[in-house]
């Protein structure tokens, strides 16, 4: 692992020295250093791979990748990227990414434990609502909850990711997704401002929460009711047993890979029935646990994901007339 450079420092040439190599740095780097001196105490990661950042554990290199550690702070951060022209990416957790094996120019920006506040913003005798920011892992909010003696959000237990992954996901399970807890949504444009709106207000669907294209989701605004805290922590173990029953949950992977058609049929079926379980390409392979799962055997790229997904998709259409789409989303692919 690279070590982080410091992003008040000033650099001379596009070569710099990290530890016993020498890191080659994006021809922007010295003016961001520069915009961002007023506001920007944090660290600048050069030049790393971005397979750490993502459950597939595949992908190219990053120009730069930075951890924002509050709203006010990511807002500067994109206003000052704007100005230099950077283009810039938001990531959280990684756990339905597939990043190229080109890597990605620009700045990564990560939604992480920097950005993972829970907080009670209202509560009463019956209920209570929890403001959450977007780079909390599902599992910890999970657990909070439990350990608060609130329920309504079990269903999420055993789901990879991060909460704002999951708001905009629209993720779900057990017949439960979660526009159901959701009462509202703080977000964010790519001008750096903020909007809080109402759930209700929002065209969730399935695997969507309906909001235009550039829309970032920073903090989320759940109604919990309250019970006792050894039947929900009972309930998500329930939960959690299943899933290592019926997923490939000790492999790398994204996720459900695909979402179900329209047509009523499911995704996981539609593929075990097209008889391409334990289907491979290169490193990825179709889980003989859940067909809707892509895996990765080790030492997988993010091309062997796309060939296999584009090999699955041709079979099914052959065979059923249905057309899949990926519930996964791909960084630096045309």
């Amino acid at each position: 692992m690279e070590k982080a450079i410091s992003c008040s420092r000033k650099y001379r040439d596009m070569m710099v020295p990290v530890g016993e190599k020498r890191v080659k740095l994006p021809i922007w780097s010295g003016a961001f250093n520069d915009e961002m001196a007023d506001f920007w105490s944090g660290e600048v990661t050069w030049n790393e791979s971005m397979a750490k950042y993502t459950t597939f554990k595949v992908g190219g290199v990053a120009d730069a990748i930075v951890f924002p550690r509050g709203r006010n702070e990511f807002s500067l951060l994109v206003q000052g990227l704007r100005r230099l022209n950077v283009p810039w990416v938001v990531v959280g957790r990684g756990s339905n990414l597939v990043v190229a094996d080109e890597g990605i120019r620009g700045m990564v920006i990560v939604l992480g434990r920097n950005f993972a506040a829970i907080e009670m913003d209202q509560k009463d005798d019956a209920s209570a609502v929890v403001k959450v920011q977007a780079g909390c892992s599902l599992a910890k909010l999970v657990k909070w909850s439990a350990e608060q003696g609130l329920t309504g959000l079990e269903f999420a237990a055993g789901i990879p990711g991060s909460v704002g992954g999951a708001i905009v996901m629209n993720a779900g399970a057990w017949q439960r997704e979660m526009k159901d807890v959701l009462s509202l949504v703080t977000t964010m444009d790519t001008k750096g401002c903020f909007c809080l709106t109402k759930t209700a207000e929002m065209n969730f669907a399935y695997r969507s929460w309906g909001e235009v294209r550039g829309k970032i989701a920073l903090e989320g605004f759940f109604t919990l009711k309250k019970d006792s805290s050894e039947r929900i922590k009972a309930k998500c173990r329930e939960y959690q047993k299943l899933r290592r029953k019926r997923q490939p949950v000790n492999m790398d992977s994204g996720g459900s890979f695909f979402k179900n058609p329209a047509q009523g049929k499911v995704a996981g079926q539609l593929i075990e029935e097209a008889g391409l379980k334990g289907y491979r390409v290169g490193g990825a392979m179709v889980s003989p646990v859940h067909a809707n799962f892509i895996v990765n055997t080790g030492g997988a790229t993010a091309a062997d994901i796309v060939a296999l997904m584009h090999s699955v998709q041709q079979r099914v259409r052959e065979k059923f007339g249905i057309s899949l789409e990926p519930e996964v989303k791909f960084l630096g692919m045309t």
